[in-house]
């Protein structure tokens, strides 16, 4: 999907290509009075058309065919249309074609549009397509233990507030020998999960990882399983480290504490400090993820946070992050902790850290919130 990019290129090239041909870009000769509205202001004002009405844009000029043809767009448009019921095509345009038009679909040949440059536009393609930079698995430095006692997981970890990595819990759960992909779709290929805004069925969803290259892939992070899917609650243990959990005094009106969550290679969670002052674990059954964390008081770089830690303004994706701001740890005063969690391997995540999580392999992973130590209570 993202190898065709209607010949956008960034602006930096404006300096050379363009140049050498009088200096000019079609952006402004092709837009119009729209020309007034930078790319993202422009981008928003598409967003408010429906389908129909954005199609008729994109025939108007070359630009706006570009412009029109932002995958972002189509991809809040399919959502909105068609929740997560649809089978992924080759674009979300495709796909909401296929689906309202069926056989009368004329499917989409993208043209190559030449003097049109715009890093807002080619962000998205390059942070879909880049591969992982070697120096962002460089570093781990957080400890991993087996044959770890409660009471020392307590003292050297829980009571300090570290995160660590426990390394001989999950091989022994009947969900690290089982929950590969065939034995997820064949007993739970028709069951209906929370992927994003919408729920799919879990054989769409895994057809979606196969086909779809984006920048920000969908996330299945669901956490009604239990309900939907009993059987998956019997294939795993809370570990011994975890039990006790004060939360479980507020009964029914306890908020959301635990998730099945499986992403193709390249999804993930921004940077986000958990809910509710809980720590969490994570244990990962299938795939490698890579887990960046700073202590709690130290903003990660490029991270904005509200006064009340409501809202998070940051990178659009987790590898525009990585792109613009990972070397940027290098340099920080408090320097984070990193690791690669391999498959078989659960992360004890301490409240109040900042962290953010890349799936650098399709991965399949359980996890769960909890308050257990008057370190909690006190917060709570």
């Amino acid at each position: 999907m993202f190898t065709l990019r209607y010949g956008v290129e960034p602006w930096g090239n404006f300096y050379g290509s363009a140049r050498q041909n009088g200096g000019t870009s079609i952006r402004d000769t092709s837009l119009g009075r729209l020309a007034a509205l930078d790319d993202q202001s422009l981008l928003e004002v598409l967003g408010l058309l429906s389908y129909e009405h954005l199609l008729l844009v994109c025939m108007t000029s070359r630009a706006l065919y570009v412009f029109g043809h932002h995958d972002e767009l189509w991809r809040t448009l399919a959502l909105n249309y068609l929740q997560g019921d649809f089978q992924f095509a080759d674009s979300w345009k495709s796909t909401l074609g296929r689906k309202l038009l069926g056989k009368r679909f004329p499917g989409h040949r993208p043209l190559t549009v030449k003097g049109l440059y715009s890093d807002l536009l080619f962000q998205p393609w390059l942070c879909a397509t880049v591969g992982v930079l070697p120096e962002w698995l460089e570093v781990s430095n957080i400890e991993r233990r087996d044959n770890l006692t409660l009471e020392s997981f307590i003292d050297e970890y829980e009571r300090r507030n570290r995160p660590v990595i426990v390394t001989d819990v999950v091989k022994h759960w009947p969900a690290f020998k089982k929950w590969n992909r065939e034995y997820l779709l064949e007993n739970f290929g028709e069951k209906e999960f929370e992927v994003g805004p919408v729920k799919m069925k879990m054989n769409n969803f895994y057809h979606y990882c196969d086909h779809a290259k984006e920048e920000k892939p969908l996330y299945l992070f669901d956490k009604d399983f239990p309900v939907t899917c009993p059987s998956l609650v019997e294939d795993y243990e809370v570990p011994e480290y975890f039990k006790q959990d004060f939360f479980e005094a507020l009964g029914d009106s306890r908020p959301n504490w635990r998730w099945i969550i499986i992403g193709p290679a390249r999804s993930g969670s921004s940077f986000h400090i958990d809910p509710n002052s809980t720590s969490a674990w994570n244990a990962v059954i299938s795939g490698r993820k890579k887990w960046i964390m700073f202590p709690p008081g130290q903003r990660p770089p490029g991270v904005f946070p509200s006064a009340d830690m409501a809202n998070v303004a940051t990178s659009a994706s987790i590898w525009e992050w990585f792109l613009n701001f990972y070397p940027a740890t290098k340099s920080c005063k408090v320097r984070p902790l990193e690791c690669v969690c391999e498959a078989g391997e659960i992360i004890f995540v301490p409240n109040g850290w900042w962290h953010c999580v890349l799936n650098l392999e399709p991965s399949v992973a359980i996890t769960q919130n909890y308050v257990r130590t008057s370190r909690h209570i006190v917060h709570v």
